[in-house]
């Protein structure tokens, strides 16, 4: 079987340049989730080595943060579910007021008092995936363990970053740039404004080289 990085490279999720995340930092590597999320075959194969890797947790339930971490919410519960022989749930939070990630639907009844594995494809700061694990805890359930896909900072993004174990299938590292940091040979790179949050940055910023 193929590994994780393998799959991504292959499907063309991992993209170099000089990228704007939804964050607002710059990039040098942007993950494009939209490259791979379309292929069952590829999402299907990724989680199943998540349901691999924490199996043996006691999870009763998966979420992730809407709208990437749904399919891979789904999947890894459906893997989970079939390595255990136990139904394990998959919810998922949505964006609330405040850019906060909450529960609606009843998903809050349903992590209460549970074991739960959140997941997430890629982080940059990791801000929706912690709001994520809040909500879970405000909700009642217990993060017992965060799985993404692909860690690009694991230097900065880890378990202090979460304040739960984490673990990633697979390790890219390039860090991210507040744009006060940004280092003169990444501005030397034109801005991609096909991807993430190019085309807004440089609607604010039209003097920037930008594709």
């Amino acid at each position: 079987m193929k590994d994780a990085l393998t799959l991504l490279k292959e499907s063309g999720a991992i993209l170099e340049g000089h990228f704007v995340g939804n964050s607002g930092r710059h990039l040098s590597v942007y993950i494009n989730k939209d490259a791979f999320l379309p292929d069952t075959d590829i999402v299907s194969a990724l989680c199943r080595m998540t349901a691999e890797a924490h199996k043996d947790k006691d999870i009763d339930i998966v979420v992730g943060p809407a709208v990437g971490g749904i399919p891979l919410s789904t999947w890894t519960a459906h893997h989970l579910s079939e390595l255990t022989g136990r139904k394990i749930l998959s919810v998922f939070t949505e964006k609330g007021a405040d850019d906060a990630q909450i529960f609606k639907r009843g998903y809050d009844k349903l992590v209460n008092g549970k074991k739960v594995l959140a997941v997430e494809d890629t982080v940059t700061t990791g801000g929706s995936v912690k709001k994520t694990i809040d909500t879970v805890h405000a909700a009642g359930g217990t993060v017992v363990q965060l799985g993404i896909i692909i860690n690009r900072d694991p230097e900065h993004v880890n378990e202090e970053t979460f304040g739960v174990p984490m673990s990633a299938l697979a390790e890219y590292p390039s860090e991210s740039y507040a744009e006060d940091e940004v280092p003169d040979w990444l501005w030397d790179i034109p801005i991609n404004t096909t991807f993430g949050h190019g085309a807004k940055y440089v609607e604010s910023h039209p003097d920037v080289k930008h594709l």
